[in-house]
């Protein structure tokens, strides 16, 4: 069903600038459409002298040499079937991932030396995606659903991640290297916007029914990704002046969508990770259009997009760790653009995002990578008060609250530890069955954790997602309330209350809503931390359903580091940054350590090769009602 809501910030904020006959005015030409100098200026890339961050440089032009004279990475008809005969989504992924890795080496390569044996690579790059049969991930593909093939349909092509993507690196390669290619290779310009065309453009425009339009559900991390890269794509490679401000005004209503989605703190409900895949892509569609209409549509000044520049330091825990949730990762990841955060946080003024962004580039070596993306690449490349700003030394965490998905983030004033709740319902995107999971850090290394997200494959995001062990509500920082874990849905969830100020930070939440009504009556968990007095204490207290007195709750704590029961009542848990101590009333629950051996390759990368879950079973005389305190403190460093 195709039905438009309301104008969204950023038709409100633009008028009639938005609309194809406008729009068709003020356009620039496709050569200057993206934000980017092409290789023709040698003030930018010439080898000695240009003004791209040399020692990245460097480092791509080495890997690029490694790369010539061996052979493109193949496609095979298995990487496509293996996603419906066994869920397998890598081996088909990483291949598409390696040729579009080893195009951006090249198209650095081809833009600092000129040497036409680049060019040529390039071109060999450029081809070998034009002749993939799909440029759609198996795993998005409707191929299957549709006619029940496991190989893509070439004539009805899947407008998806991935096919977003390779328009808009061809977009790039065309804009960086479009006099080299015309010289060296003619045709190959041609050949490539043929492809976009008919694997981008066209389903863009005549399907209206791709549920990341979020014409028809929730908006998430698709609509921004996509539009931004339909945006690339459109404003460089279309040369009808017409087909062109249609397309790029059909997305900009569709990203208007997402913007108009974004919550007044800035909160993404997909959580870290995502942001870098969402709200940060509507920054690069934006800085697309800015460029493409010669800065005259600029949407620094709307309060939304303004706040979720914010959400990545909020969510800082100090060191390496963030607080993940949903399918995130709790360690900051090296390959992140931060230059994309550094640059948005001073066009909307976020010193302390400037600062954070800032802290996190390397000292030595490469500052940017082509596992992002070449657009990304590019931007970092040529981003001058980001490769050459001072350094700035590590920022400390600050306290946040954000309510629209209350995630509470908090620190105490020694630096030690840190508390990170979460209420919200289980209806959010990417999520996990998580409500009023508490969890905490140690020095900016999480301790108490969440499980996060695990290798994808076609139970991920399949019938079967609540069976996974990562998802599940009895592998997160939760209760199991008479035997009920909680249930998957926006109608299981929590009420919170928050207050911040004060020698102390509380998170008061109400989690009866979160589970199977048979549960309980009421449940309510209060987190506080001591801001001076090195001090966590979690209390739940609950009045038990009908069937309390034959099912005993259990209370799940999810350890990532060494645990040892030292006592009964106590285990201590011996990290990197440190050890922390959790005590209970042994008189009210019984503890259990559980250890769970990690063989997925993110999860084991994220805790190393175990998890533990501390159970503690409250005993039977207390489960009708009663309380249980788990007090959270730091050993000696």
């Amino acid at each position: 069903m195709d039905h438009e809501p309301e104008a969204g910030p950023l038709q409100q904020a633009w008028g009639a600038a938005v609309s194809a006959e406008v729009l068709r005015e003020v356009l620039g030409p496709p050569r200057h459409a993206l934000p980017v100098p092409t290789a023709e200026d040698r003030t930018v890339w010439a080898i000695d002298g240009g003004r791209m961050h040399r020692a990245t440089v460097a480092d791509l032009l080495e890997r690029a040499r490694e790369d010539r004279g061996q052979d493109w990475p193949s496609v095979p008809a298995r990487g496509y079937s293996r996603y419906v005969r066994d869920g397998d989504r890598i081996q088909h992924e990483s291949r598409i991932a390696a040729r579009q890795h080893r195009l951006s080496r090249a198209s650095i390569a081809a833009a600092v030396t000129l040497d036409p044996e680049w060019i040529d690579e390039v071109a060999d790059g450029v081809l070998t995606l034009c002749e993939q049969s799909s440029w759609c991930w198996p795993a998005h593909d409707d191929a299957y659903a549709r006619r029940g093939y496991v190989l893509p349909v070439v004539d009805d092509p899947y407008l998806d991640l991935g096919a977003g993507e390779v328009a808009a690196q061809l977009a790039w390669v065309d804009h960086l290297l479009g006099s080299q290619l015309d010289e060296h290779v003619p045709g190959l310009r041609s050949r490539l916007r043929v492809e976009v065309h008919h694997r981008v453009i066209t389903p863009f425009l005549q399907r209206r029914d791709w549920h990341w339009l979020g014409l028809d559900g929730p908006v998430h991390n698709w609509n921004p990704w996509i539009h931004q890269n339909v945006l690339t794509a459109a404003a460089a490679l279309i040369k009808d002046d017409e087909l062109r401000a249609r397309v790029l005004a059909t997305a900009i209503t569709g990203l208007d969508r997402f913007v108009d989605a974004i919550p007044a703190d800035g909160a993404i409900d997909e959580g870290f990770d995502y942001w870098w895949n969402g709200a940060c892509r509507v920054f690069e569609g934006l800085a697309v259009l800015s460029s493409a209409t010669g800065g005259r549509l600029e949407a620094r000044q709307i309060p939304s997009l303004r706040a979720t520049v914010g959400f990545p330091y909020a969510l800082y825990l100090g060191g390496d760790g963030c607080f993940s949730f949903s399918d995130c990762r709790p360690r900051l990841g090296e390959q992140l653009p931060w230059h994309l955060l550094s640059r948005w946080a001073r066009e909307v003024g976020d010193e302390r995002s400037g600062r954070f962004a800032l802290s996190r580039r390397p000292q030595q070596g490469p500052i940017v990578s082509e596992q992002e993306g070449l657009g990304r690449l590019l931007l970092g490349l040529t981003d001058q008060l980001w490769s050459q700003g001072p350094a700035e030394p590590p920022v400390a965490p600050r306290s946040h609250y954000l309510a629209s998905t209350q995630v509470l983030i908090a620190h105490d004033q020694r630096g030690e530890l840190s508390l990170a709740a979460k209420g919200g319902h289980n209806g959010e995107n990417h999520n996990h069955n998580d409500v009023g999971s508490i969890c905490v850090a140690l020095r900016g290394r999480p301790v108490l954790v969440d499980p996060g997200r695990a290798t994808y494959t076609a139970e991920t995001f399949g019938p079967q997602r609540y069976e996974l062990w990562n998802i599940r509500s009895d592998w997160h920082n939760v209760p199991e309330i008479c035997g009920y874990v909680q249930e998957p849905g926006a109608e299981y969830r929590s009420e919170v209350g928050v207050e911040l100020d004060g020698p102390e930070v509380t998170f008061d939440a109400e989690l009866s809503r979160a589970y199977p009504r048979a549960a309980a009556t009421r449940w309510r968990r209060r987190a506080v931390l001591s801001r001076t007095g090195g001090l966590i204490e979690v209390r739940d207290s609950w009045t038990g359903g009908p069937h309390a007195v034959q099912s005993p709750h259990r209370l799940h704590w999810i350890l990532a580091g060494e645990a040892e029961h030292r006592e009964e009542g106590s285990v201590s848990v011996t990290t990197e940054s440190g050890t922390i101590h959790l005590a209970w009333d042994p008189r009210v629950a019984t503890g259990t350590l559980e250890e769970r051996v990690l063989e997925d390759d993110y999860q084991r990368a994220a805790w190393g090769e175990r998890l533990t879950r501390l159970t503690l079973a409250v005993d039977r005389e207390h489960v009708r009602q009663g309380s249980l305190t788990l007090r959270i403190r730091p050993g000696a460093h």
